[in-house]
């Protein structure tokens, strides 16, 4: 149980945030979502992302000056806040989803899964706007619901449930209930969503971005058991700020868990080295203090 004082401390963050979405929901869309990308950039530092942002570009790219580390952070506060705002917009997020037409490889074959009732298990990132991907592809009938992880504060995850709730689907919480309904989703052929790039403590040590992380297994592990398609799926941000280029890539064929979460790491690095700015670096993908612990798995 939480103790008086982090309670009350999460109350507080939890009223002011309410506070500033209210006022920023009263916007138009096309000021609201720089408006908050502007204050995120601004007060970034406050919150201590700017410096946990710079310690993970700078574990990643050591080659790169402190300056270049400054202007990736700057803009990656900026996509955060944008990403925030955006995605408390619902309604106003899945009106401007019917202008992103998702394109790629994986399109088809996700068409012919959806067209056979097979379950389809789209993978992301923290890259661009993820909630954008899953906005446009249900606005054109598909129901991709997500799995997601609880916010470390518990007044604010009702709205943050309905926020994920709110683009189509259901939302399940990572917790024994939250998978049973996932899994249930993909044995009736569903399609469901989950992001990869969060550090799990007890998780395989694969590459990423040249480093090894802790990542989880489990996509690639019910894609085998429920004979799923595992198809990594991007929703890049575009130059005006607001809209997204949906990109659906081609299915990561089956082999091993292994191999295939590796393959699911290496196609978001590849988005990630193309457009460092677009990825949430303040997220401690990696803890490098930790690294003489990591040793690599047989495969790699």
């Amino acid at each position: 149980m939480a103790k008086p004082r982090r309670l009350w401390l999460d109350w507080t963050v939890d009223r002011a945030l309410r506070g500033l979405l209210w006022v920023a929901l009263r916007l138009p869309y096309a000021w609201r979502v720089p408006l908050m990308g502007g204050m995120l950039r601004a007060l970034g530092g406050i919150a201590g992302y700017r410096a946990r942002a710079d310690e993970q570009l700078a574990w990643i790219f050591p080659t790169l000056t402190p300056a270049a580390r400054r202007k990736i952070t700057a803009a990656v506060l900026d996509n955060f806040g944008r990403v925030v705002i955006e995605n408390y917009s619902t309604a106003d997020q899945l009106a401007r989803a019917e202008r992103w037409v998702p394109h790629g490889p994986g399109l088809e074959a996700c068409e012919a899964a959806r067209a056979a009732n097979r379950p389809i298990l789209f993978v992301s990132g923290h890259f661009g706007n993820y909630q954008a991907a899953r906005a446009a592809m249900n606005v054109r009938g598909y129901a991709m619901g997500g799995l997601y992880r609880l916010m470390n504060n518990p007044f604010s995850n009702a709205r943050y449930i309905a926020s994920v709730e709110g683009v189509g689907g259901a939302a399940f919480p990572r917790d024994r209930r939250g998978l049973a309904g996932f899994v249930k989703t993909l044995r009736e052929g569903g399609q469901g969503a989950i992001l990869i790039d969060q550090y799990v403590a007890q998780g395989a040590l694969l590459d990423f971005l040249g480093q090894l992380a802790p990542t989880a297994l489990s996509a690639a592990e019910m894609a085998l058991k429920y004979d799923a398609l595992l198809v990594p799926i991007y929703a890049e941000r575009l130059e005006n700020g607001l809209d997204f280029d949906v990109v659906i890539e081609a299915p990561i064929p089956h082999s091993d868990a292994s191999r295939m979460t590796q393959a699911l790491n290496d196609s978001l690095a590849a988005r990630v080295r193309a457009r460092p700015e677009q990825w949430l670096w303040i997220h401690r993908r990696w803890k490098p203090h930790r690294v003489k612990a990591y040793h690599l798995p047989p495969e790699v």
